[in-house]
């Protein structure tokens, strides 16, 4: 009999984190002081981030990054998490293709964001900080610090984009349920969601503001620290255990990929199954495909500009080298929320630009389909989220079936949906609809930017 999952036992787990710029044909371009426009350095991140990962933001010579015995100890609640391969969605689609899935939602609070949110929490602790604070989209990062938090004795607030606030009811409680506060964005609470409330009294938040109100309070509250889920290079650093747990999984099944997708829209879920397997092809050893997914109503990669852009809305944030389509785009209330992110982290941006990276954006009607499909052909309802790769991974098999080719196909499943039932209720209804943006309206905010680059 076939094996369908490939399963590591705990002293797998790797011991080192794989750190994608030491190896890089081009490095990232630097962050820069919004102020001077000069150059970030680490000393310049300290009093938002923890000082350990300010360093590692910053660390484009070390190769790998050892992972610290107290984080490793946590890891080992659910990793190594299994490799699957996705028999029942080949048959299902009639293809020569070969489809795995990494199967991170296994973890506690059923996603992948707890690979960094460990670390995050235990640097901060080691420092002697008391309070963290946080944004959070769909409720998966806030649910992963929040759990953090509790096991390192912090103080957590999470800042909830609001319409996921409302959609998503019980990751709200997931996160009190841990001891986090967590509060609607905007909010009456930050100065930043004050005038954007004032100004938009109807406005249902994005990521950009709740960053910058999870920005805010860390610097206004004494002995508190900012963390993040995605975008940055600390937080996709953190996330390859993914991957290289990974690699030793795909040998146990005596196979290589040809494609690795993740969706995509800060670049944490897609970093973390991509950066390991694409250091061979940086040594020539390979020359697999990488595809990031993310949704048509949040484009970034695909219909964005590469600019030095903020990070948040308010503009509180260092200013980032990404594809974005502008610091103030106001995305669609689409059920993806941990995707409704304006812009792409620099390292992905960079490796997009060098031609390295693809990007394909999905409408949100297709991954519910793909999404529904996957569950009844493999048994796990993903989250919309986890549903964009699905659907590029179908698209891929489906290519794969009119060609004649055998296609080794992996993507990482980043979180089930089990908490995200009410959209599956609205698809089965007909209420979703997908959102496709005016390319003037792209334009309109892209042009706002100050031209850097």
């Amino acid at each position: 009999m076939e094996s369908k999952k490939f399963i590591l036992q705990e002293k797998d787990i790797p011991t080192a984190w794989y750190n994608v710029m030491a190896e890089m044909p081009v490095k990232p371009r630097p962050m820069l002081n919004p102020a001077t426009k000069k150059p970030l350095t680490p000393e310049d991140l300290y009093p938002l981030f923890s000082e350990e990962v300010s360093r590692q933001e910053f660390n484009d010579t070390d190769k790998w990054i050892e992972i610290p015995e107290e984080v490793r100890d946590m890891y080992r609640i659910w990793r190594p998490t299994p490799l699957v391969r996705a028999r029942g969605l080949e048959n299902a689609l009639d293809t020569p293709a070969h489809i795995y899935f990494k199967n991170e939602s296994v973890s506690p609070v059923g996603s992948h964001k707890l690979n960094s949110a460990i670390p995050q929490a235990y640097y901060c602790k080691k420092q002697g900080v008391t309070n963290i604070t946080t944004e959070t989209g769909a409720g998966q990062w806030g649910a992963a610090l929040s759990l953090a938090a509790k096991h390192f004795g912090l103080e957590l607030a999470v800042y909830m984009v609001k319409v996921s606030y409302h959609q998503k009811p019980y990751r709200r409680s997931i996160m009190q349920t841990y001891g986090a506060e967590v509060i609607a964005s905007p909010s009456m609470s930050t100065k930043a969601g004050r005038k954007i409330i004032t100004d938009h009294p109807n406005y249902q938040g994005s990521l950009g503001t709740a960053i910058s109100e999870a920005v805010e309070l860390a610097m206004s509250t004494p002995n508190c620290k900012y963390t993040l889920g995605s975008v940055l290079n600390h937080v996709a650093l953190h996330q390859t255990v993914i991957g290289l747990e990974a690699e030793k999984q795909m040998e146990m099944a005596g196979e290589y990929p040809d494609i690795v997708i993740g969706c995509f829209g800060g670049g944490s879920n897609f970093s973390g199954i991509s950066f390991p397997f694409l250091r061979h092809n940086f040594s020539g050893e390979r020359s697999t495909r990488f595809i990031a997914a993310e949704p048509a109503s949040c484009p970034k990669l695909t219909r964005g500009v590469l600019q030095y852009d903020f990070g948040d809305e308010a503009g509180y944030t260092p200013l980032i080298p990404m594809y974005t389509l502008g610091h103030d785009f106001s995305p669609a209330n689409i059920h993806a929320g941990g995707l409704r992110y304006h812009g792409a982290g620099a390292v992905v941006s960079q490796l997009r630009e060098n031609g390295l990276i693809e990007a394909v954006d999905i409408p949100q009607l297709e991954t519910f389909a793909a999404a529904t499909l996957f569950a009844q052909a493999e048994g796990i309802i993903p989250a919309p989220e986890s549903s964009h790769a699905i659907a590029t991974a179908i698209r891929e098999a489906k290519k794969a079936k009119e060609s004649g080719e055998s296609k080794v196909i992996l993507f990482n499943l980043s979180g089930h949906g089990l908490i995200d039932m009410a959209a599956y209720d609205q698809y089965i209804c007909g209420d979703l609809q997908n959102y496709e943006i005016p390319e003037s309206e792209i334009e309109a905010n892209v042009s706002k930017l100050e031209k850097l680059l």
